[in-house]
């Protein structure tokens, strides 16, 4: 393998070859960009027009927008690859694909995701796939920095060529690796390896359950994997979108730039806790708490919250109608809600036909009362009469108020407040529980907040399922839109009828025939419209505020943290099953998370799902890795420990001391390289952030606990206090196994007492 060093880059030949092809590739790349904002400012400066031609408009700026910043994207190592044939081709590799139509649609460069780019990813001496050279080319802004040559076939290949297996670039992957963190995750769309690659483009259209330990880049094969299919997949998956649940907002933010690094945007990132539009679930609460709602039993616990709802009169209700008393009781309200419940439609939606029945019950009633007061007894009112008179009571407001006080219309935020607020109804609902699980439901009455920030994550999914039960965000969401345009429509119509009305007639006369009046240019539909805020959004933004909405393809990461409940609300958010599940059962923190996929998958599409694993730890270091793999023996599950790639000569180490906190503060003081990070024990956060925060330090590093720093990673890690990690969960092994893993080149381990067995030989500082 051949390689240029920072010395020598400026006297290469080859690098004279490629900056011209880049500069070419740029070129081209630099007119695209111009004549898509040519295009974008065309469609800026169209008039609005109807309705329709404002959604054309939109749909056509979303696009050109899009496409911008995907040129923009890709300014970020486009050109990063490229191979040598057997038979002289070259294929120049990209972050995306670019054409020169000047040359007959020549291709300047290849997308990394198009089948003929895919040997640069699998191709090594041993499967050549007919490539005799693969060169890696190193960029920094539109300037071409290095290249390193790797010979697959013929008389150079030597034995350094064949690397670790099936890993391939290995120069490029270990520089890769050993770089700093800046506390983003960068693409590795230069260094894909062969296990990942044939996750990422797997054909499968099912479940694919992607196993790996830490460090085996599952997330950047679930985001890359996204890319490929949006690439692949693009005129179906631009409708329907794509949606990527990870465990935390840091890690959200972590990855955030991954996607836009590959020319994508059209995906939605989205926790647990922010997927029921309208909800920013902030709340902390107990694992205790969040296990039991996390339970499959909340199922059966929210139907009878809801029946609840559904009540008896306590005793009979008299309504003034038409002169008339009329009587609401428990018999009258027993027989419309037997009419509504047979219907098996969700509480909101069987509204109407309660209503409907106990105004036929009331009416009928109440025609028997008239003819029996009339002066010949026997005289009854025909189906006609009773007919009109139930047409009368459902017209009359009171009336209708106090039938509907028994099947209200009910919203999932407030039902579910009022049902975690109050011990009775709790323990009406939760018939078999023990007073421990009754307990950790209950939580303190208010305050509430406007976007649901008084939620917990746990309670997401509760809200979700109670949606289902009620109905809400359907057909009655659909019908106020629709009675809101009406309105809308009416008062443009208004306001054009003022302005008609408001010209007067002398000044009218006098007027220029040919001087058009703002009644003359547009009507009532279009002044709607254009009152309308339009905001130009993507498939992912309709998405997040639709809660009925069904994505093409569905990622989770660190999915084996998803309860049960949890698990129900993101698979209506997917029925044709079409996702990829990433995860590491050895890492499940969450009591309520899961050990086994087939447990998770069987309900809902019982053995038809497929186990890929990736096995080659990329990012902890060996050293580290060897006390990691003793917690895993000691989880005792079926995992296969992932090999370290690398060793990098820096043991880790234990500091003891009588003072965790101010050990905490002294060590954050010191300048260790790259992106520093502590690990704690839930009840050490906020003092060991205090004491760090008390250092004075330019720019203190983060404290996380294990829940926060799932799928986080640092040049550092210091893990505080490991057996008080263990003792704060049923899971905490788990918990230690996840913090003694984030670190690429350095552990620290801080503790007063005693090491777990596992750790017990660390060499002390």
């Amino acid at each position: 393998m051949t390689a240029t060093t920072p010395e020598t880059a400026d006297t290469d030949p080859r690098i004279d070859e490629e900056q011209e092809h880049l500069d070419q590739v740029y070129g081209r790349l630099d007119r695209m960009r111009a004549n898509t904002r040519r295009r974008l400012s065309a469609t800026l400066t169209e008039s609005a027009g109807t309705p329709q031609a404002l959604s054309e408009r939109e749909s056509y700026e979303r696009m050109y927008t899009e496409d911008l910043a995907k040129f923009d994207a890709a300014e970020h190592n486009l050109y990063f690859g490229r191979l040598d044939l057997d038979d002289g081709e070259i294929r120049r590799i990209g972050r995306i694909g670019v054409l020169d139509d000047d040359a007959g649609d020549t291709t300047l460069l290849l997308d990394w995701r198009a089948p003929l780019s895919r040997p640069f990813y699998l191709a090594t001496p041993a499967a050549p796939e007919d490539v005799a050279r693969r060169r890696h080319i190193r960029t920094r802004s539109r300037k071409v920095r290095g290249i390193s040559d790797e010979r697959l076939t013929g008389p150079d290949v030597g034995a350094d060529d064949v690397g670790h297996g099936d890993v391939v670039n290995e120069s490029a992957l270990v520089s890769a690796l050993n770089a700093a963190r800046t506390g983003e995750m960068t693409d590795i769309v230069e260094t894909i390896q062969r296990e990942q690659d044939l996750i990422i483009r797997s054909t499968h259209r099912g479940v694919t359950v992607i196993q790996g330990g830490p460090g085996t880049g599952k997330t950047a094969v679930a985001l890359h994997r996204a890319a490929y299919l949006l690439y692949t997949h693009r005129e179906i998956l631009s409708r329907s979108g794509i949606l990527i649940v990870g465990p935390n907002d840091d890690f959200l933010n972590y990855i955030g730039q991954v996607l836009p690094s590959l020319g994508e945007s059209g995906v939605l990132l989205s926790t647990v806790g922010n997927l029921f539009p309208g909800v920013r679930a902030e709340a902390a609460e107990s694992r205790a708490t969040a296990s039991v709602k996390g339970g499959l039993r909340m199922v059966d616990v929210l139907k009878r919250a809801v029946r609840a709802r559904e009540s008896l009169p306590s005793r009979p209700v008299e309504v003034d109608f038409d002169g008339y008393q009329v009587t609401i009781d428990s018999a009258l309200i027993k027989i419309a809600r037997a009419k509504a419940r047979s219907t098996r439609r969700a509480h909101n939606l069987a509204q109407r036909t309660f209503v409907r029945a106990a105004l036929d019950e009331l009416a009928a009633r109440h025609s028997r009362a008239i003819g029996a007061s009339l002066l010949d007894g026997s005289q009854l009112l025909s189906s006609g009469d009773i007919a009109d008179i139930r047409d009368d009571m459902g017209r009359d407001s009171e009336l209708r108020a106090a039938l509907v006080e028994y099947w209200p219309m009910l919203a999932p935020q407030d039902m579910l407040r009022d049902f975690l607020t109050d011990e009775s109804a709790i323990r009406r609902a939760t018939t078999g529980w023990s007073a421990e699980d009754r307990a950790a439901l209950l939580r303190p009455v208010g305050p509430w907040s406007s976007d649901g920030a008084d939620f917990s994550p746990a309670d997401v999914p509760l809200l979700d399922e109670l949606a289902e039960l009620i109905g809400y965000g359907t057909d009655e969401a659909e019908q106020a839109e629709r009675r809101r345009w009406r309105r809308q429509l009416a008062e443009a119509q208004d306001a054009l009828d003022i302005l008609t009305g408001s010209a007067p007639q002398d000044l009218e006369d006098e007027l220029d025939p040919e001087i058009l009046m703002a009644y003359d240019l547009i009507d009532a539909e279009q002044l709607a419209a254009r009152q309308t805020e339009t905001r130009r959004t993507t498939t992912a933004e309709r998405a997040y505020g639709d809660r009925t909405w069904t994505f093409g393809h569905v990622i989770v990461d660190e999915a084996q943290e998803l309860s049960a409940m949890a698990w129900r609300m993101i698979m209506r958010r997917i029925p044709n099953r079409w996702m990829t599940i990433i995860g590491d059962t050895a890492q499940t923190s969450d009591a309520a998370g899961t050990r086994s996929w087939g447990e998770v998958l069987q309900p809902y599409v019982a053995n038809r799902w497929q186990l890929r694993e990736l096995t080659v730890n990329y990012r902890t270091p060996g050293e580290i890795m060897e006390y990691a793999t003793r917690v895993l023996a000691r989880i005792g599950g079926p995992e296969t420990p992932p090999t370290s790639l690398r060793r990098n000569a820096i043991d880790p180490v234990g500091i003891v001391t009588d003072d965790l906190a101010a050990t905490a503060a002294e060590v954050a003081a010191r300048t260790y390289p790259g992106l520093t990070a502590f690990i704690v024990p839930e009840y050490l956060q906020d003092t060991i952030t205090a004491a760090i925060d008390g250092a004075g330090l330019p720019d203190p590093p983060r404290v996380y606990t294990v829940r926060s720093c799932k799928g986080l990673e640092f040049d550092n890690t210091v893990v505080i206090d490991p057996a008080a990690m263990i003792a704060q969960s049923p899971r905490g092994y788990s918990d230690l196994y996840v913090a003694l893993t984030r670190a690429t080149q350095r552990l620290v381990v801080i503790h007063s007492g005693d090491l777990p067995d596992e750790l017990a030989d660390l060499p002390t500082e």
